[in-house]
């Protein structure tokens, strides 16, 4: 009976085994979910949705999105790492719950070192400081002085932190008068501005570029010393004479710990052969306000490794506590 057992045993592991491998040689042979850490409409989802198409044609199943925001990215990411590493779920994340939200945060609800592993960056967001055009100021110093004629009503929303210590820095350094509003989403922000509820923002330029076109919000700087050809009149914290260290924003893509080496590999290659189209890159990331930066998953696990170290004293520098 033992001697049964065990070869009952060692069956359903040698087929366990086979399928896994047949699994893995098929893949994909069902649907993809992606899971964003933003809102619908924000820059993540939105930019997911014609990746998505792209490489839908490529392997011939659908992407499909999932919006998991809050909690500064840490929700959808903890989402994504408690998925099954079976390569049918991955998301699109961005610097803050990989490198920054671990020394922000008492407890996490996820091990970004090791819960997630990296396929490939995607882009490096634009980052500018906008104002609702209500307001007529057109540089941060006049912003700063219509902020303490209007003290105590003022907020900001912004998702980064770097880019929360400049506007304390302004704050303490210029006597400006402004509180930072938590951030939720793109899409959400950008209807904040635009309402006025919240009339300031740190935010990538992707999700306000229509509206500062139509003349609905005005730029101030752009707040990670990146140019671009769509606001070449706009200043960089670097022409302001800003010395501190620039945000890290990329979005990239990650699996749960565990997602077969061969579907890492082969998702980051078919993303860099979208990325190829010159096509592509000039709608749908240039245009937007961002820069391309894809690599293969060990130059990316190398940058964020990088990026966490220069986090860390980001966030000793600025004095601020984990909450």
């Amino acid at each position: 009976m033992r001697f049964i057992l065990a070869l009952v045993g060692a069956l359903f592991t040698t087929f366990a085994q086979v399928s896994f491998v047949n699994s893995e040689d098929n893949w994909p042979s069902r649907p993809i979910r992606v899971f964003t850490t933003s809102s619908a409409g924000g820059i993540s989802d939105t930019f997911m949705r014609v990746l998505g198409e792209e490489l839908h044609k490529r392997l011939g199943q659908p992407f499909v999105i999932e919006n998991h925001p809050g909690g500064s990215g840490n929700i959808g990411a903890r989402a994504c790492a408690e998925a099954m590493p079976d390569g049918y779920t991955i998301c699109i994340i961005n610097a803050d719950p990989m490198i920054y939200n671990q020394f922000l945060f008492k407890s996490m609800p996820f091990n970004p070192e090791k819960g997630l592993t990296p396929i490939v960056n995607l882009f490096h967001l634009i980052q500018v400081l906008v104002v609702n055009s209500d307001l007529k100021v057109k540089t941060v110093e006049e912003l700063v002085a219509r902020s303490k004629e209007k003290a105590g009503t003022m907020s900001y929303l912004t998702a980064a932190v770097p880019l929360a210590v400049y506007m304390d820095s302004l704050k303490r350094d210029k006597g400006a008068d402004w509180v930072r509003v938590p951030f939720k989403g793109g899409g959400e922000a950008t209807t904040a501005i635009l309402s006025g509820s919240t009339p300031i923002g740190l935010i990538g330029l992707g999700n306000v570029i229509t509206q500062i076109q139509s003349g609905s919000m005005t730029p101030l700087v752009l707040v990670n010393n990146i140019r671009t050809p769509l606001l070449p009149k706009t200043p960089t914290l670097a022409d302001l004479g800003y010395k501190g260290a620039a945000s890290q924003t990329w979005y990239g893509l990650f699996a749960p710990a565990g997602t077969p080496r061969s579907i890492i590999v082969k998702i980051a290659s078919e993303v860099l052969r979208v990325f190829g189209d010159k096509t592509f890159v000039d709608k749908y990331v240039i245009s937007r306000g961002q820069v391309p930066a894809v690599n293969t998953p060990e130059e990316f696990a190398a940058e964020i490794k990088a990026d966490r170290e220069a986090a860390r004293q980001v966030v000793k520098e600025s004095g601020l506590a984990p909450q």
